[in-house]
C-alpha cells in the first residue's frame, strides 16, 4: 500500500504539526474526575500510577527535545534508550504534585510543537541512530514520540479507572 497517496485536509497542512498541537487534547477526559490522590495511588503495585506516567510523558519530552538538537547538530549521532527510572530528572518530577506535573508538560509540549513547526524538510530528514530500532529520520522520531506518548496516555487513563474502581 502506498501511504504516500493519503489527503490530508487543507488544516492539516502538517499532518505530524498537527497531531503534535492536539495529541494532549484529551488530558481533561482522560483524568476525568481523579483527585491527585487518585493520580498518584498506584492500581498495581509493579505498575506506574497516571502521576508517573504524566511525569514520564514530560521527562519523555524534554529527552526528545535534547535527541532533536542532536540529531540537528551531529551526524548520525547514536541515542540509546531511556531508562526513566533511573533518570534523576524524571524521579524530581514524580516528587512534585500532579498539577505541577501536568504544567510542566504542556510547557514542554508548546516549547516542543514550536521547535517542530520551524523545521525545514531537510531538518526533518537528518538521521540519528536509535540503540534498538536503528538509522531513523527525525520525522521517525517524531513520529515514535507520539506512539510514545499515546501508549502512556493510554496506561494513563487506565490506572485512573482501576483506581476508582478499587476505591468502591
Amino acid at each position: 500500500m502506498d501511504w504516500g497517496l493519503w489527503v490530508y485536509p487543507k488544516a492539516m497542512a502538517n499532518p505530524l504539526l498537527t497531531r503534535l498541537e492536539l495529541s494532549l487534547a484529551g488530558l481533561p477526559q482522560i483524568i476525568g474526575r481523579a483527585t491527585p490522590e487518585v493520580l498518584r495511588r498506584r492500581s498495581l503495585p509493579d505498575k506506574w500510577s497516571a502521576h508517573e506516567n504524566f511525569a514520564h510523558l514530560a521527562h519523555f519530552t524534554l529527552v526528545t527535545q535534547e535527541r532533536m538538537a542532536r540529531i540537528l547538530q551531529e551526524e548520525a549521532p547514536l541515542i540509546e534508550r531511556l531508562r526513566p527510572d533511573h533518570e534523576p530528572a524524571f524521579l524530581a518530577l514524580v516528587e512534585r504534585s500532579p498539577e505541577e506535573v501536568l504544567d510542566e508538560l504542556k510547557r514542554l509540549r508548546g516549547q516542543l510543537n514550536q521547535q517542530v513547526a520551524a523545521l525545514s524538510e531537510a531538518q526533518l530528514g537528518r538521521i540519528g541512530i536509535h540503540s534498538a530500532a536503528g538509522p531513523m529520520p527525525l520525522r521517525e522520531w517524531l513520529e515514535l514520540f507520539l506512539v510514545h506518548e499515546a501508549h502512556h496516555l493510554y496506561l494513563a487513563f487506565w490506572r485512573i479507572r482501576e483506581v476508582l474502581q478499587q476505591a468502591r
